[in-house]
């Protein structure tokens, strides 16, 4: 599903100096499979999926989904890329304020021009899965934060995309919901057989993952273990 083959992406940094973000990562992910992603802040995690997103041009080395070399598209084929067959679950919970849950939820949808009582119609289902169909009226401020959480996995999800993407999903959430919110993106991507690829640095995720890869310096390492990780936390 996904196949990323040496891919580097460097930055030249003040003072002449060049950061290695990503340095030669060669990696795949079957549709099914929630690989974590785990490293420190300044690993190069963001950086790599921002590469698959095709939000970034990779220096050398190719992305592809379902074979398509999407490091190579055009910006307008990009966008389309990311609004139909890529789901992007982010760290910030940017929410339209003043508008419900359910309408937060659809935007993805109207953005591919679906129509708003239809985009409607197809996100109840996934709010229901989720446990916040309850909450569909309720505007973004009234929401907890691990509620708003769910509605951006809903909206991510709305188009039906084959590869999932999360940065830092459970980075603003306490251990409890933490766990929740990895059970769910964990059952959701094996019901919907897609492939996802979590960027963590919660070692809880090892817990619920098919496989870790480290990242250290741009570069994967040796695999941790789920107490590996927690020991390194603490």
């Amino acid at each position: 599903m996904l196949e990323i083959q040496g891919l580097v992406r460097h930055y030249d940094a003040p003072g002449g100096e060049m950061v290695r973000a990503v340095d030669g990562i060669t990696m795949s992910i079957e549709a099914g499979e929630l690989v974590a992603l785990y490293g420190p802040s300044g690993s190069g995690k963001s950086t790599l999926l921002m590469l698959i997103a095709a939000l970034l041009r990779p220096d050398a080395g190719a992305v592809l989904v379902d074979g398509q070399d999407v490091s190579a598209l055009s910006a307008r084929d990009s966008a389309r890329y990311r609004r139909l067959q890529l789901g992007f679950v982010r760290q910030t919970l940017d929410l339209l304020p003043g508008v419900s849950a359910l309408d937060n939820a659809t935007l993805k949808l109207l953005s591919a021009r679906v129509g708003w009582r239809e985009a409607r119609r197809r996100v109840m289902p996934l709010m229901d899965q989720l446990g916040i169909a309850h909450r569909a009226d309720h505007r973004a401020e009234e929401l907890s934060v691990g509620e708003r959480q769910r509605v951006l996995i809903a909206r991510a999800l709305s188009t039906g995309p084959r590869l999932v993407l999360a940065d830092e999903p459970t980075g603003s959430l306490d251990t409890e919901r933490s766990g929740s919110v990895l059970r769910l993106l964990t059952d959701l991507c094996h019901e919907r057989e897609v492939a996802m690829l979590l960027a963590t640095h919660d070692p809880q995720a090892a817990q619920f993952a098919t496989r870790v890869h480290a990242l250290r310096d741009g570069r994967l390492q040796d695999l941790p273990t789920a107490d590996e990780l927690t020991r390194n936390t603490a």
